[in-house]
């Protein structure tokens, strides 16, 4: 169980001063007998009063605290598993406890006082800050955040996600907002800066250590379990945190941005210099500017580059959202170059599409010229397959589209119209039909309805009726046979005759 250091004074105090038993003492503060004696135990000072109970544990000691001193890790519960091979009788959870008693605790390690001289160093670290709802996407909000050792100088931006290339873009901005940079850049043994660590052998993100030659700083990784070594940034960042960001209300990402700007060169930079404590930040920061790096003429490419496969649809999937591309780049491989506002989609060296950046999830940001290139596209494929299914199946169509097409007639409407009296008559009846318009010289649906009627009307057959209409509208088209007159007048004939 976990105390306030207020609980463990009164325990020593009531223990040692007022001389009040443990359970006492455990009673009156609220707490378990076992966290008293532990406390006292860490406290290391002489126990006065009835000296504690026999227990069964205590003809193990020796070998526990010998077992804990050559292993401090070791787990209670394999340690139990020792002890009761040797006879121990008691129940597992009171060994817990008694252990807990007797495990040697670290000694507080001192640490010195790090000093840096101006524009010597600068701390470089990340910060969690929660998440952002942006429409169906859910992004993780991360501060990334620089500090310059001897002026506490501090540059804070916000990003969605904590990659690579955002860190490059802080840095970057960094520099740019101090219009230079340290000599010496400390990480965390972060991924984007150390990819492995073995000991004092470390390997360098590849990526980092071109940015680094490209700006002429020395990147350097803090040692394992030195906070000391970093505690600039990590308090610039619980400085954020309390000062900056608690109660903060924001329209959107660029909103939180701006206003970390204006707090960095405003509030941030009129706070006491560590340091120095007759400066402000800002005073401090003036004169260790005069001791930066010159910044080189060209920053560093800091754009994600992302090789995509385009599949059957024209569109590319970058970062949870689809991009449109021209029609005919369907099954390439292309080139994603994103920054934070735009996507640029790159065949070789040619720039096939510009859009804006979603961070939204599963959205579909299209091009109106690429998809008017595809419904063209389509259209033309859809006439090409209403020719060849025409042609193939009355070779003599082929005839009056090149003589209709030579008038300057509209082709696709009229292979729609024939194709339409091919299902309506079949084949063999639109071939007649079509020889006769081409002998009239007419080629024109029309012509071709009309002779096929005609041809019907002769040999008294229905009109064709398509299989896809109601049965009531098909019998509209039935064809009726007037009844002959001649019953009638012999009935009037013989009503006219005297009985």
């Amino acid at each position: 169980m976990s105390i306030s250091t207020e609980t463990q004074a009164q325990i020593l105090r009531y223990y040692h001063a007022e001389r009040w038993r443990i359970g006492t003492i455990a009673t009156q503060l609220g707490v378990h007998h076992g966290t008293v004696r532990r406390v006292l135990t860490q406290a290391g000072l002489p126990r006065t009063g009835i000296s504690p109970r026999p227990s069964r544990i205590d003809p193990y000691l020796s070998f526990i605290r010998a077992t804990l001193a050559q292993f401090p890790t070791l787990t209670a519960s394999r340690l139990y598993v020792m002890v009761k091979e040797r006879g121990y009788p008691g129940r597992p959870d009171h060994f817990r406890h008694l252990v807990a008693l007797h495990r040697p605790r670290p000694k507080a390690e001192a640490y010195l006082r790090l000093r840096t001289l101006p524009g010597e160093q600068a701390q470089v670290d990340w910060g969690h800050f929660g998440h952002l709802e942006i429409g169906r996407a859910r992004r993780a909000l991360m501060a990334f955040v620089m500090v310059l050792a001897w002026s506490r100088m501090i540059y804070l931006r916000f990003f969605l996600d904590a990659r690579m290339e955002n860190f490059l873009r802080g840095h970057v901005g960094a520099f740019g907002a101090w219009g230079g940079l340290p000599r010496v850049l400390l990480y965390d043994n972060l991924k984007s800066a150390v990819l492995e660590r073995q000991g004092q052998a470390i390997r360098f993100n590849p990526t980092l250590l071109q940015f680094a030659g490209h700006y002429r700083y020395e990147p350097r990784p803090v040692a394992i379990a030195r906070g000391n070594e970093k505690g600039r940034v990590e308090r610039a960042i619980r400085y954020v945190r309390e000062a900056f960001f608690a109660g903060r209300t924001f329209l959107d990402l660029a909103d939180l941005n701006a206003q970390a700007e204006a707090w960095c060169t405003g509030e941030a930079a009129d706070r006491r210099c560590p340091e120095d404590p007759s400066l402000s930040v800002r005073e401090a920061f003036a004169l260790e500017a005069a001791h930066l790096l010159a910044l080189p003429e060209h920053p560093y490419p800091t754009d994600e580059q992302v090789a995509v496969q385009v599949g059957k649809t024209p569109y590319v999937r970058f970062d949870l959202n689809d991009y449109s591309v021209p029609p005919e780049h369907v099954q390439q491989t292309l080139t994603v170059v994103a920054d934070p506002l735009r996507v640029r989609i790159i065949d070789g060296q040619t720039v096939l599409a510009t859009h804006r950046r979603s961070y939204d999830r599963g959205q579909c940001i299209e091009e109106p010229a690429h998809l008017a290139t595809l419904v063209e596209q389509k259209h033309q494929a859809s006439l090409h397959r209403g020719t060849d299914r025409l042609t193939r199946a009355v070779p003599e169509s082929r005839e009056l589209l090149v003589q209709a097409a030579g008038r300057g007639a509209n082709l696709g409407a009229i292979t729609a119209a024939l194709l339409r009296l091919l299902d309506r008559y079949g084949a063999s009846e639109l071939r007649a039909g079509i020889e006769e318009a081409l002998a009239r010289q007419v080629p024109h649906p029309n012509a071709v309805r009309l002779a096929l009627e005609r041809r019907r009307e002769t040999t008294d057959r229905p009109p064709p009726v398509e299989i896809s209409l109601p049965e009531h509208v098909q019998r509209r088209d039935t064809p009726v046979r007037p009844h002959r007159l001649e019953p009638y007048d012999r009935l009037t004939e013989a009503s006219d005759d005297p009985e």
